[in-house]
């Protein structure tokens, strides 16, 4: 009978101390019932039917139930761009008409345009780097490869 009333003493430990970490690490968002020190004080006050009260009551599921949804960038999202200027575009005229996929390519036909023309107008030729590949920067003593030479 001893044997037996140790066992069960040890199954209550055990039980209380899991509760108790489960609550103190639960998702705050997912706690059910009470607010998450009542609930600690439940499970520590009360021995056997605080942590058997979190499991049922407090616990709660499993799963969050929110969804997840893909994310989208702003100007990939036709939605978010209707609502840009009233759910329309703006015309030249000031005017907002609904906002439509040919509206979408003709601005970006501009936009490349406008970096076509940008780089007609760059000063500097090669690369794009500022640097001329065909002159040849002239080395100082002591840069670059030196035969015979050896680093330690």
């Amino acid at each position: 009978m001893p044997k037996l009333l140790i066992g069960l003493g040890l199954a209550l430990v055990i039980l209380t101390v899991y509760t108790l970490v489960d609550c103190a690490v639960f998702d705050r968002k997912r706690i059910r019932g009470l607010p998450r020190w009542v609930w600690i004080f439940v499970i520590v006050l009360v021995p056997l039917i605080g942590p058997l009260l979190w499991l049922l009551v407090g616990h709660g599921r499993s799963t969050p139930t929110t969804r997840s949804y893909r994310s989208v960038a702003p100007d990939d999202d036709l939605d978010f761009l209707r609502g840009l200027n009233g759910g329309g575009v703006a015309t030249a005229t000031g005017e907002n008409r609904p906002f439509n996929e040919k509206d979408q390519q003709e601005r970006i036909r501009r936009m490349e345009q406008d970096l076509a023309d940008l780089d007609k107008n760059d000063p500097t030729p090669g690369n794009g780097t500022g640097v001329d590949p065909k002159k040849k920067k002239k080395k100082e003593p002591g840069e670059g490869e030196q035969p015979g030479r050896r680093d330690a």
